[in-house]
């Protein structure tokens, strides 16, 4: 299991309010979803009428089919008129190095537990 995600921080420029905002968030959003079968959620920068921040996944049998998806996802974003591409991170997530070992001293009972179950319906 590969996990590509990707962190996109826009710039609005034509936004006046919140409301303009959340209609060009929407619409990207939606686009998005419906080209590329990304999730996308707005993860950063919620009150601040002229600047959004988007966190995109992808789950993916290879690295570079979630790569590329990403990068359609990027140039998608890219054209869109309403407002300008900042800044944009990514990475790329291997499913062996997603579970913790029994050795990780860092987790606590519940997250032991829902790891076990996951391992069980696997």
């Amino acid at each position: 299991m590969v996990i590509g995600v990707m962190q996109i921080e826009l710039d609005i420029p034509g936004a006046m309010s919140l409301k303009d905002k959340r209609r060009v968030v929407k619409s990207i959003k939606d686009s998005c979803h419906r080209h590329h079968m990304v999730s996308v959620a707005e993860v950063g920068a919620l009150d601040v009428w002229n600047k959004a921040v988007l966190g995109v996944s992808v789950v993916s049998n290879s690295g570079m089919v979630a790569g590329q998806i990403l990068d359609r996802v990027t140039d998608r974003v890219r054209s869109v008129l309403d407002c300008e591409v900042v800044d944009c991170s990514r990475e790329i997530l291997r499913g062996d190095s997603l579970v913790p070992t029994e050795s990780d001293d860092d987790l606590d009972g519940l997250e032991r537990e829902m790891y076990a179950r996951a391992e069980a319906v696997v």
